[in-house]
């Protein structure tokens, strides 16, 4: 293979669109749909920026049916006409020049003061990423015209004059799938945009025409962020919305320019939900920067110090953390500067030193000032903090011990404590019987198949799941075992235990999971208990229809020639009216009575026995009557004794 000389006629230069066309990553962040997103925003800020001026209050967005986007604002217009100061036409500044626009000054006083978009950028290259491009100007009583089809302008600047009043820009456009890998933005991002600005420019009202599913949604907080945090807190706040407001001057460094902020910070503590959101100059800043570092600072350091001078904390406790804070906090910060650093073009976090200390400054004795002109607040928030605290610190102790006892080897045959295993394999036809102790065991392992059929013994009544933590439930040798034995991890929703979420039904080692105990009060409390277990650890095995109950046999009735078994009473009596013989009847004994013969027949067999499949009805109702047999809610289970208490009174007799 030839070598390829690289020599002073190796280096060349990106010219004109193809600056952005051949490298759009370089300006927007990615060649794929997130770039094609923010090239978007780049219009919609300037936008923004005029109605933030004072120009203009409506904000027109339409999505097409083939994903070319429009997007109209009633300012002032873009000046497109002669510029003699740069001896060029300004449409060609702004649609065809990299670092050209008018937000330069924006630190002097002069047009665009807390502007989005700073750097010069966006328009042309938005312009030079298209497939076409289409912009209406009306001002100074014209109407201004441009056409561009893949970064070129075709047929120059048609300017022709309007009777009417109207002002502002109108630009059409479609990304070139040429440039990006994908150009169907869905409806989804302009919602989600659309909404975020609409709550930090109060008053604004977006219009969304979504052509693709023919809607159209409107945008507008009259309240900005205090009526965000209003929506999002629901009313079910256990404190009232604080809005923190500031304005101020300050500079990053002793050599750098001076420049005004102002920000507003509005917060509340919830247990309902949780929210923490930052924007600067009405962008939204995912990764944050200097905002989130004041923010977590000043509450962390207000908060802790409440702490210490009531004495909240426990002796030797280790101090709090954020974390803690934000599992109850909503809090939405919006600020605005007239000179912003941000860490790269796409606008996603801002890393100036004087915003974030000027907000942590004005924080910290904010806070501390209201903690003790708020008595009442502020213990509701030390004191539910500290629960947050603890209940991480308890959750993650949780974690470690749960990942020693549930990790390690497959085969947990000989890891498990009189777990009986079946020779099978194959998971679709593999069945655990759940049983009711060691007798009950002993029986079930000579009368079962053991080709397909494995035994699991609970010894006792085990934790009950709805009423206990997760740490006492996996100090639980019971349960921890019946969990190795299942193999499908457990599911969690809990916020502080969801690292403990290890689900995963293909690793189910079971096709049937039957529960089978005695016919009496206790073995019907035990399997309660069991099935609690399962709701709570392991929903998803009700819910997909793996877990059973074996029925026993509630009496035994013996002839010359049969023996019959009786599921209930009405089949007791019905049994006795067809026997015209002498017979003996009898309750049948507990499980770990039985001879292997009947407990095949009875309860095993697969052609004889009977298994109630058991379904959740909805998630409510079964919710709602585990905790009325198990959980907390005492009156309601009084209620269910004193109306559905009859129908047992024959099982409190077998006791």
């Amino acid at each position: 293979m030839k070598q390829k000389t690289y020599d002073n006629q190796s280096i060349s230069a990106l010219k004109g669109a193809d600056r952005v066309r051949l490298r759009p990553g370089v300006i927007f962040g990615s060649d794929g749909i997130e770039g094609c997103e923010h090239s978007v925003f780049e219009i919609l800020a300037n936008c923004i920026d005029e109605a933030k001026e004072g120009h203009g209050d409506i904000i027109n967005i339409t999505l097409h049916e083939d994903y070319s986007i429009t997007i109209e604002d009633y300012g002032r217009g873009i000046p497109l006409d002669y510029n003699e100061a740069e001896d060029r036409y300004n449409w060609e500044l702004v649609f065809c020049e990299l670092y050209a626009g008018g937000k330069y000054n924006n630190n002097d006083g002069e047009n665009y003061e807390f502007s989005l978009g700073l750097n010069g950028l966006g328009t042309c290259a938005t312009q030079y990423s298209s497939e076409f491009m289409n912009v209406e100007v009306r001002r100074d009583g014209f109407c201004y015209e441009l056409h561009f089809e893949k970064g070129e302008n075709i047929g120059g600047l048609r300017k022709n004059k309007c009777d009417d009043k109207k002002t502002g820009t109108k630009i059409h456009w479609k990304p070139d799938l040429d440039v990006f890998t994908d150009v169907n933005i869905p409806p989804s991002y302009f919602e989600d945009v659309l909404k975020r600005q609409a709550v930090v420019n109060k008053g604004l009202r977006f219009v969304f025409k979504n052509e693709v599913q023919n809607e159209v949604k409107t945008y507008l907080y009259e309240d900005g962020v205090v009526g965000y945090v209003k929506e999002l807190a629901n009313n079910k706040q256990f404190t009232e919305i604080v809005n923190v407001e500031q304005t101020t001057k300050g500079q990053d460094s002793p050599d750098r320019p001076e420049y005004k902020l102002k920000f507003q910070v509005v917060f509340c503590f919830c247990n309902e939900s949780n929210l923490l959101e930052y924007y600067h100059n009405s962008s939204y800043l995912e990764y944050g920067g200097s905002p989130d570092k004041a923010i977590k600072n000043a509450f962390v350091y207000a908060i802790d110090q409440y702490l210490k001078s009531e004495n909240i904390y426990n002796k030797d406790e280790k101090k709090i953390s954020f974390i803690d804070i934000q599992d109850s906090l909503i809090l939405i910060s919006n600020s605005f500067s007239t000179i912003t650093s941000y860490e790269n073009q796409t606008k996603k976090s801002i890393t100036n030193k004087f915003i974030q200390e000027a907000i942590q400054d004005y924080l910290k004795e904010y806070l501390f000032i209201y903690f003790t002109e708020n008595k009442d607040e502020a213990e509701k928030i030390a004191k539910q903090v500290l629960v947050n605290k603890r209940s991480r610190e308890k959750a993650e102790r949780t974690r470690i011990n749960v990942k020693k006892q549930l990790s390690g080897s497959i085969d947990i045959t000989n890891r498990v404590k009189k777990f009986v295993d079946c020779r099978s394999k194959d998971t679709a036809v593999r069945e655990l019987y759940i049983v009711e102790g060691d007798s009950a065991l002993g029986s079930c392992k000579l009368g079962r198949n053991a080709e397909f059929q494995g035994i699991m013994p609970v010894r006792g009544k085990i934790l009950n799941c709805l009423k206990s933590d997760y740490d006492k439930i996996f100090k639980s040798d019971i349960i921890v075992d019946l969990l190795k034995v299942l193999g499908c991890g457990i599911e969690i929703t809990s916020k502080h235990n969801k690292d403990l979420h290890t689900f995963n039904l293909d690793n189910l080692r079971w096709h049937k999971i039957i529960i089978c105990t005695d016919a009496d009060v206790d073995g019907y409390q035990i399997r309660t208990l069991i099935l609690a277990m399962l709701y709570s650890l392991v929903p998803t095995l009700i819910k997909e229809g793996k877990v059973f109950i074996a029925e026993t046999p509630l009496y035994e009735i013996n002839t010359k020639d049969d023996t019959y078994f009786a599921y209930s009473e009405y089949e007791k009596s019905q049994i006795l009216s067809r026997i015209k013989s002498k017979y003996t009847l009898q309750r049948s004994k507990g499980l770990g009575e039985n001879d292997p013969k009947m407990m095949w027949k009875t309860t095993m067999c697969p052609e004889t026995r009977r298994l109630i499949q058991v379904l959740p009805e909805g998630n409510e109702a079964t919710k709602e009557m585990f905790d009325t047999l198990l959980g907390d809610n005492l009156n309601g289970r009084k209620q269910f004794i004193a109306t559905e208490g009859h129908r047992y009174l024959d099982l409190a007799d077998m006791s």
